[in-house]
């Protein structure tokens, strides 16, 4: 049996200060949960960016919470993804270009324009045993999920509609 094991929004800004708080403020707006910085792996000088500056923020969010997001989030691709934007292990990701873009949510000229990553991981029952404390295991290939599984039971759950000619 297939599930939504979390949905991850991420918001890169590249920028410690004014824009990486208000993309914090869209992200608690958007989700409702308070955001987590991610800090920067490497220094790249030509950009600015020092090593473990803070550069970008993202929120995970599980249960209904997020199904109703993807659900939210999807509309602003007219319910329609790519056999591409799925992965071997079944998880698929896509970015929405402008918030407002959403049905529902408002401009708010006090954060501006941001886009957003929303990345969805599904997983089948049973996957508990790669994180669990005691007696961790790894998932056996068998019982792993396949990038067709995944684009079904997208179709048939999400009803959205994977075709190679989208957006």
């Amino acid at each position: 049996m297939i599930k939504l094991g979390k949905v991850t929004v991420n918001i890169g800004v590249g920028t410690a200060g004014e824009p990486l708080e208000k993309a914090e403020k869209l992200l608690e707006k958007l989700s409702g949960q308070k955001p987590v910085r991610t800090t920067s792996r490497k220094r790249i000088p030509t950009w600015g960016i020092r090593k473990k500056q803070a550069i970008g923020v993202k929120v995970t969010l599980r249960g209904k919470k997020a199904l109703d997001f993807v659900n939210q989030a999807i509309e602003a691709k007219e319910r329609t993804l790519r056999p591409k934007q799925f992965d071997e292990n079944g998880n698929f990701a896509f970015g929405v270009s402008e918030y407002i873009d959403i049905p529902g949510v408002k401009y708010d000229p006090e954060i501006g324009i941001y886009g957003f990553d929303v990345c969805v991981t599904l997983e089948k029952s049973g996957y508990r045993i790669s994180r669990r404390k005691r007696q961790k295991t790894r998932v056996a290939r068998s019982h792993k999920l396949t990038k067709e599984e995944a684009i079904g039971w997208v179709q048939k759950n999400l009803d959205i509609k994977v075709t190679e000619n989208a957006e």
